[in-house]
């Protein structure tokens, strides 16, 4: 079947970014701040009250999140356009009007002592969301008084979100030059562009090449880049300690709904275990014909192996692989995925003046999704679009529960995405037709054990000594490439020959306002999701079922009470996370000995 590679967001607000149907949208969401604020400011404590009141707020957050998926839509395929800045500008006024009264309503909760709030709790009404207005009621115990959180919120959108954007503005305005060693040409890119390529470039003097000279590029924007992420930080943590917390970790632990037992665990066996890759870099170093291993060649592509010709995939060739292999784990899956093609949920195309990544989105007024990458026809592509109709999966399974209870964390997050992920990957190791074409697949898969395990603990080493070092003052950037290297040089253990320092300042996530500490709940989603994955490899004729009955109740429990019901596991334990790193071993183990051959 021929799918479009552009979505629709038409059917969200028609007439593109100067919709009216926008414009009435800001308007009835702004009225429906108002009468909340209204409402809440008399409020007394009561079932029936709390139930009305959470039924507004969660219409006034359904409306919102629509907003921004769609004005957020329109900026990624036209990116560093003007044109949007004022309708960021106009939805963040909207997230700091509603803050006000919902401060309002977490007060609230604070009336009712401990028996009251928990008979409330018990009712039909609140039962379904008593799990995040319990979260709500431990949020109101470190508010500050009302005029002091309206005007902290007021300065949220001058302060951090305002130097979120900058970054946005610092990025897209960048190019650099590269030389392609195939032909000699020269070529000017965009930083987007740039990114996109060095994951699968499989001429090693190019791949160098445009690594050199990206270094080079974001090294032009340091002081930049330094300044934005300095002071991003910078009010990020006098937020925190106004707001009683003393650990930069807390509050991103918090959001996560997991603990620092369950962190330290999962760090502990990622630490233990990351000498298993020192043989397959060993090998691959010899595969690529490279002298040593650089940031640019953790995951480039295997070429010339064997009489293996690798190919680029067509979209549509893709979409019905992955709808194909979602089908013999979850027919659900298979039709979600199958329905979500048919209705241009996804944009794929691969043109210029694109957001560089890609990210789901749930459109919650109309219960759909959207979908946002670049295809460009290679394997680790297919792995995305799968990866992100996990997401998109996941939302789907939580369309007739209140919006509270789709309120789920990022690292549970990342697991339906990374289940939906490993399952291509998986299939496209076992159907190779030789060695040399299974050894190229199973090489792909390895690149996201070696984002969870070595990359994205680089993120984590980098921004923990950040944080820590920020409290006392502001760094310089060179300072800032010395905590990067230093971080990339303990989590590869001395794999890379050639690093990445300013990786602190080309990577998006560490810029992200809304989320401190972005990147380790990747790594928790990678192995959380292995647990799952391999209990689905058990034929369970129920695991379908089991499966979303898990999803569920992601926003309806801490990590380790969803791990502890749905697996039987503990996740303050080495001996879970143990399994994940033991999976990884196995696929380096059968890359070590297929690729003999072809030394």
């Amino acid at each position: 079947m021929k799918y479009s590679q552009t979505w629709n967001l038409e059917s969200i607000y028609a007439g593109g970014i100067n919709s009216d149907e926008l414009a009435s949208k800001y308007t009835s969401v702004a009225i429906e701040i108002s009468d909340f604020n209204q409402l809440v400011s008399k409020a007394i404590f009561s079932t029936e009250t709390i139930a009305d009141l959470a039924e507004l707020a969660q219409v006034i957050e359904s409306g919102l999140g629509t907003i921004n998926t769609f004005i957020n839509g329109w900026a990624s395929v036209d990116y560093g356009n003007s044109i949007y800045t004022t309708h960021f500008d106009r939805l963040g006024k909207l997230f700091v009007d509603y803050a006000i009264p919902m401060n309002k309503f977490k007060k609230l909760l604070l009336q009712a002592n401990e028996r009251q709030f928990n008979e409330s709790l018990s009712s039909s009404k609140l039962n379904p969301i008593a799990f995040y207005l319990r979260e709500l009621r431990n949020d109101a115990k470190r508010l500050l008084d009302d005029d002091t959180e309206s005007l902290v919120n007021q300065l949220d959108l001058d302060g951090q979100q305002a130097w979120s954007k900058h970054y946005d503005t610092i990025s897209s305005g960048l190019s650099m030059i590269y030389t392609d060693e195939s032909d000699g040409q020269s070529h000017r890119i965009s930083a987007g562009q740039a990114l996109n390529m060095l994951d699968g470039e499989p001429n090693k003097n190019t791949r160098a090449n445009i690594m050199t000279n990206y270094e080079k590029m974001w090294g032009k924007a340091e002081n930049l880049s330094a300044d934005t992420l300095n002071h991003l930080a910078g009010f990020r943590l006098t937020n925190q300690r106004i707001h009683g917390r003393h650990s930069h970790l807390e509050q991103p632990l918090e959001m996560n709904r997991m603990s620092q037992e369950t962190l330290d665990a999962m760090w502990s066996v990622v630490d233990k275990n990351k000498s298993m890759f020192k043989p397959y870099f060993e090998r691959k170093k010899a595969l690529l014909g490279l002298e040593s291993i650089g940031w640019q060649d953790q995951v480039a592509p295997l070429t010339n192996i064997g009489d293996y010709k690798p190919s680029d995939i067509s979209y549509d060739d893709a979409a019905t692989f992955i709808i194909e292999q979602f089908s013999k784990f979850s027919p659900k899956m298979a039709e979600f995925a199958k329905m979500a093609f048919k209705k241009r949920w996804i944009e794929s195309e691969n043109r210029p003046g694109k957001q560089p990544g890609g990210y789901m989105e749930s459109v919650p007024d109309l219960n759909e999704s959207r979908i946002f990458l670049t295809y460009t026809g290679s394997v680790n592509d297919a792995a995305t679009i799968a990866h992100e109709l996990g997401h998109a999966f996941h939302s789907a399974q939580l369309v007739d529960l209140p919006l509270w209870r789709d309120a789920y964390a990022m690292n549970v997050a990342e697991t339906a995405s990374t289940f939906a992920e490993l399952i291509v990957n998986d299939a496209n190791v076992r159907e190779a037709k030789t060695d040399a074409e299974k050894l190229v697949l199973l090489d792909a898969k390895m690149t996201n054990p070696i984002a969870m395990f070595l990359n994205i603990h680089a993120r984590f080493l980098f921004e923990d000594a950040f944080y820590a070092e920020r409290k006392k003052g502001v760094l310089t950037p060179e300072r800032l490439n010395t905590l990067m290297d230093n971080a990339q040089i303990n989590a590869f253990d001395g794999i890379l020959e050639t690093r990445h320092p300013h990786f602190w300042s080309s990577k998006l996530h560490f810029f992200i306002d809304s989320i401190p500490f972005y990147n380790f709940p990747y790594t928790f989603g990678y192995l959380f999701s292995a647990g799952i994955y391999a209990k689905a490899q058990q034929s369970s004729q129920d695991f379908e079922n089991q499966y979303i009955a898990l999803l569920r109740d992601t926003a309806n429990m801490s990590s380790e009470e969803l791990a502890k019901k749905h697996l039987g596991v503990d996740l303050t334990r080495p001996e879970f996370w143990q399994a994940g790193a033991d999976l990884i071993k196995s696929d380096i183990d059968e890359f070590l000995s297929l690729s003999t051959q072809f030394i």
